[in-house]
């Protein structure tokens, strides 16, 4: 009776999360922690609770298809994790392999034109590893529907450090002036394909860091971050949704503070560049409280009595 009353409970409460939120993020980024724990929780091995977490990664790609999300990046395997007793390690690469060729070969992958691309450094992983990857992101190359990015061997300090050196290079070549370095160059040799900036970062497991993942794309667009205490394997619809309600609320804040920012240097700023800030003003105006809005004069007077300190 417990259980039948929780199970109608949760999904009365997805039911209202659902209902609260208007849009979705373009890019979530998740960090898959918890399966060892949870795997301990139940008496079992890790590799037990890898193979749980598995069936949780496909329900989240199927969740994040449902709202609009259009790329999915799962930290999957760190380059910390090389550092894992060698029969947990094996176990986890046997798993990789199984489940980026059923990927690679799932109806839904190919109904919905999911492209699957790997991310870090793939030549430290087996052959048998790199010979699936090779196979999910041939498989799916042509599709661009929605992006699913495994990140393997993964470590964004390390990432960064390669995209700086591949700069230093070009600048040593004379292929490339170092006042001419912008953030188009550093962002071409992290990937070799684009990946979209990162609006929501979920990790569950109850810590709360973000452990080196995705620092260009995550820390420089200000994304939203979403802790959470149930394992891998025990993550819900409900908290997915609350993940996402994380970064409405998020986008939400950013809106209000550009548009009382804009607003506070309208009696501020000289001519030319009141334009710029009349423009976010009235972009985000609609974010602001009903008492903080400017009225059509002031907006357009750029009257200092209507400032806004931040």
């Amino acid at each position: 009776m417990k259980r039948w009353l929780r199970q109608r409970v949760d999904a009365a409460y997805e039911r209202l999360l659902s209902r609260e939120i208007s849009g979705a993020p373009t890019h979530v980024a998740v960090i898959q922690d918890g399966n060892r724990r949870y795997a301990r929780k139940q008496g079992g091995d890790a590799h037990e609770g890898h193979r749980a977490g598995a069936k949780t990664t496909e329900r989240v790609l199927e969740w994040c298809q449902d709202i609009g999300v259009e790329e999915l990046t799962l930290y999957a395997f760190s380059t910390e994790n090389f550092e894992r007793p060698p029969d947990e390690r094996e176990a986890l690469f046997d798993l990789l392999e199984e489940k980026l060729r059923e990927f690679a070969d799932a109806d839904r992958v190919h109904d919905n034109e999911v492209h699957i691309r790997a991310l870090g450094d793939v030549d430290r992983l087996p052959e048998r590893v790199r010979e699936a990857v090779a196979y999910a992101e041939d498989r799916t190359s042509d599709y661009d529907e929605f992006v699913l990015n495994i990140a393997l061997a993964y470590g964004g300090r390390a990432q960064l450090l390669e995209a700086v050196r591949g700069v230093a290079d070009a600048v040593d070549a004379g292929e490339l002036a170092p006042d001419e370095i912008d953030v188009e160059d550093i962002e071409q040799r992290l990937y070799d394909q684009p990946v979209r900036d990162v609006d929501l970062i979920i990790r569950t497991g109850g810590d709360e860091r973000t452990s080196n993942f995705l620092p260009w794309h995550a820390n420089g667009n200000e994304a939203a971050v979403f802790f959470c205490t149930p394992y891998w394997p025990e993550f819900s619809k409900a908290d997915f949704l609350r993940g996402i309600r994380t970064y409405e609320h998020r986008q939400e804040s950013w809106r209000r503070t550009r548009a009382r920012r804009a607003l506070a240097l309208l009696g501020a700023v000289s001519e030319p560049e009141l334009a710029d800030a009349r423009a976010i003003v009235d972009r985000f105006r609609d974010s602001l409280p009903s008492s903080e809005r400017p009225d059509a004069g002031e907006f357009e007077s750029g009257d200092s009595s209507s400032q806004i300190a931040d």
